[in-house]
């Protein structure tokens, strides 16, 4: 019964539906009308496009002062040394801090493990070998 009363009220609403489709029809229009400004370029075939490109390519080109040329790119191996890696440690343990061991690879510069414990037997004035 209810669905009746909704189909009644739609068909019957001629001029909500009339108003609705000729918003429909000027949106499209004016969508038509812009069109052409704003993507109207891809109408152009592709050699006329390549053809302009070329003509502009043909203008003298200007010699910048020293000072604002662009320099040449210095090699990166100038400036970073790449030594070879230690060897791989054949056991899952080995894995731990493999790479931080080894000095030459300078991967614990200025570092200095301090934890907890040893602070507070600092503090108390024990000896290390109390925390083990």
């Amino acid at each position: 019964m209810a669905q009746r009363g909704t189909e009644r009220a739609r068909s019957c609403n001629f001029v909500a539906r009339d108003n609705c489709w000729k918003k429909a029809i000027e949106t499209e229009l004016d969508a038509a009308r812009r069109w052409s400004h704003k993507w109207g370029f891809l109408k152009v075939p592709l050699e006329e496009l390549i053809e302009d490109g070329k003509k502009e390519n043909t203008k003298p080109r200007i010699e910048l002062p020293e000072r604002l040329q662009v320099r040449p790119v210095t090699p990166v191996e100038k400036y970073i040394k790449v030594i070879p890696s230690p060897p791989v440690p054949k056991t899952s343990q080995g894995f731990i801090g493999w790479r931080s061991a080894v000095p030459e690879l300078g991967l614990e510069r200025g570092f200095q493990i301090q934890s907890c414990k040893g602070t507070f037997f600092k503090d108390l004035k024990w000896p290390q070998e109390a925390s083990d």
